[in-house]
């Protein structure tokens, strides 16, 4: 397929593989923050041909994994109204929740559809006045500003029955987390592509400053990754750190300055929960004042929901590239993508998903 074709050439791969090898000297511990690039490593077995000096750490990057317990219950509250039109991705539907998930809502009788934008959800709440329409708006930068534009459709419009559950994190506050926490092991990191094609690549510089770690910006196929990689292994044996963009086809510094203004108007950074880690100040956006009314939590009155994980489940160590997902002792026994116990295992970006795919089900131990 033109401009995929030539990013997943073997022939390329093989000299980029031979580069990797021939300038890797010592350990070294690099994490991707994205879901994306987790399933492109895993089905092409790149973690698995890089040289055993190289370790791929998997980090927060799944936006379905990472939404928390509780504000999956929020949205299983909402859903369960009776006078609530609850629209969604598809990949949310099965997420589980504290007792149940959307699918088991809406078999309950519950009025939970699946939208391929935010706004099909805009164009339901026109055609059904006197419905309330709630779209679960979930996500990192890059799904934020489809959201915002549906936020403010809904408010030129005057739709009154429209609002938006947001649960919406920010990657570089993760990253500064990861980094701050005891016992962290990353020494680099591989930067989502996507995000960056909204919010630029400024947003990283501090975070290379203040840690003295290199971030390299990579796409998503198989050579995307390699050269990201590669760009990466070269900083940390040069004893270099930077912002090194391996993405340029689609990424610029300055990133998507209208979206970028967008989102500043119809949201605000706050404090936000991330699934299995735990609060992390600055790490997400709320609708700012101005378009509070569009606040499901608030027009549904579901902010005092607590939850706690399940017992079994550690997708939270997953996530924090504490544990490998055939480290944890649930995967493919009780936990599994027909009986998920986290959305780890659920969504299509979830590591756990994608071992589970791949069929790495054991550990491979090095001779």
């Amino acid at each position: 397929m033109k401009y995929l074709d030539e990013f997943r050439d073997p022939e390329i791969a093989h000299h980029l593989f031979a580069e990797i090898r021939a300038i890797t000297t010592r350990p070294w511990a690099i994490m991707e923050v994205c879901g994306g690039q987790t399933h492109s490593i895993i089905r092409n077995g790149i973690d698995q041909l890089l040289p055993p000096e190289i370790e791929l750490i998997h980090g927060p990057g799944c936006p379905v994994c990472v939404t928390p317990l509780e504000m999956i219950d929020k949205a299983l509250a909402i859903a369960a109204q009776p006078a609530v039109i609850f629209c969604s991705f598809g990949d949310m539907l099965r997420v589980p929740g504290s007792g149940k998930d959307l699918f088991r809502i809406k078999s309950e009788g519950g009025d939970v559809r699946i939208v391929y934008s935010p706004l099909d959800a805009v164009k339901l709440a026109q055609a059904n006045p006197h419905r309330q329409v709630v779209f679960f708006g979930i996500g990192f930068e890059t799904t934020a500003p489809a959201n915002a534009m549906a936020v403010f459709q809904a408010k030129q419009l005057g739709l009154n029955n429209f609002s938006m559950l947001v649960s919406h994190a920010l990657v570089p506050p993760a990253i500064a987390a990861i980094m701050g926490s005891p016992g962290n092991r990353v020494q680099a990191f591989l930067a989502a592509g996507h995000v960056c094609s909204v919010m630029g690549t400024w947003q990283y510089e501090p975070l290379v400053a203040t840690y003295n770690i290199p971030i390299v910006v990579t796409g998503f196929e198989p050579l995307d990754v390699l050269e990201g990689i590669r760009r990466t292994v070269q900083q940390l044996e040069d004893g270099s750190s930077k912002v090194d963009n391996a993405y340029a086809r689609a990424v610029q510094r300055e990133g998507n300055r209208p979206a970028q203004q967008m989102l500043a108007d119809i949201f605000e950074v706050t404090d936000r929960g991330w699934r299995g880690i735990g609060v992390i100040p600055k790490s997400g956006w709320r609708l700012s004042e101005r378009y509070r009314a569009f606040d499901a939590e608030q027009r549904f009155d579901v902010g005092d929901i607590h939850t706690e994980e399940s017992a079994l489940c550690r997708s939270g160590e997953v996530l924090r590239g504490r544990l490998k997902p055939n480290q944890c002792p649930a995967f493919g026994k009780e936990c599994t993508p027909r009986t998920p116990l986290g959305a780890t295992m659920v969504s299509s970006e979830g590591a756990c998903a994608a071992y589970f795919q791949y069929r790495r089900y054991t550990q491979i131990v090095e001779a």
